[in-house]
């Protein structure tokens, strides 16, 4: 089996329906349409743009293995917490053959209190979009609430993480606007600029990820 299905495979972790037939043969059958994989160059670029060398990496939402794997390749001491252990298996699974010798260290818990202790020279996620993608049945899960309470939790995580950033240190969260059952946008970019302002850190910078077009129709 080539590693691209059995990386397909793994990826399956809530046994969601296969793809149509067409996809069986690109090895990607178990892919749900529409689930996001975060970008290992961004990844690297952040790391590279605004964290020193052999810096310590905070990652509150860490659901997919690439922040942790890509720290860990570049030398960087990577920390995530993710609420579901079955995901945080399947990092370290994924560790294991990319990056045996260096491990990034991955937390099964609940960002709101687990979060570690300690001084990081980068805050880098990727948070869940409200209710765009709901990635577990966990009450805790703040992808399972609605879009209030998620804000509240959401900006207690924020002031957390920025609590454990060193002085003259940089936080980035990758995000992007979702709308509400209505259809009218949530403004999710702004909440996520100002729960940051709110916990003392100043806006620096704004950049615009351009996805491949041909993704476009399962967005």
């Amino acid at each position: 089996m080539s590693d691209r299905r059995q990386a397909d495979q793994q990826s399956n972790l809530n046994q969601s329906p296969k793809q149509e037939a067409w996809a069986t043969e690109t090895g990607t059958e178990n892919m749900a349409t529409g689930t996001s994989i975060f970008d290992p160059v961004l990844c690297e670029l952040a790391y590279r743009w605004f964290c020193p060398a052999e810096g310590f990496i905070l990652d509150p939402f860490a659901g997919g293995s690439v922040r942790g794997i890509v720290a860990a390749y570049l030398g960087y001491h990577y920390v995530g917490v993710d609420l579901r252990e079955e995901q945080i298996a399947a990092n370290r699974v994924q560790a294991d053959k990319i990056v045996p010798d260096r491990q990034p260290t991955w937390i099964v818990g609940d960002s709101a209190k687990d979060l570690p202790e300690g001084q990081f020279d980068l805050v880098f996620s990727c948070p869940p979009y409200a209710d765009l993608e709901v990635y577990s049945d966990n009450p805790l899960d703040i992808s399972t609430m609605d879009y209030s309470q998620f804000l509240i939790v959401y900006r207690s995580i924020i002031a957390q993480a920025v609590d454990r950033l060193k002085e003259n240190r940089f936080a980035c969260f990758v995000v992007g606007d979702v709308r509400d059952r209505k259809g009218f946008y949530r403004n999710f970019v702004s909440d996520t600029i100002a729960a940051f302002q709110d916990a003392g850190a100043t806006l620096y910078n704004e950049a615009i990820l351009v996805t491949s077009v041909g993704s476009l129709p399962i967005r």
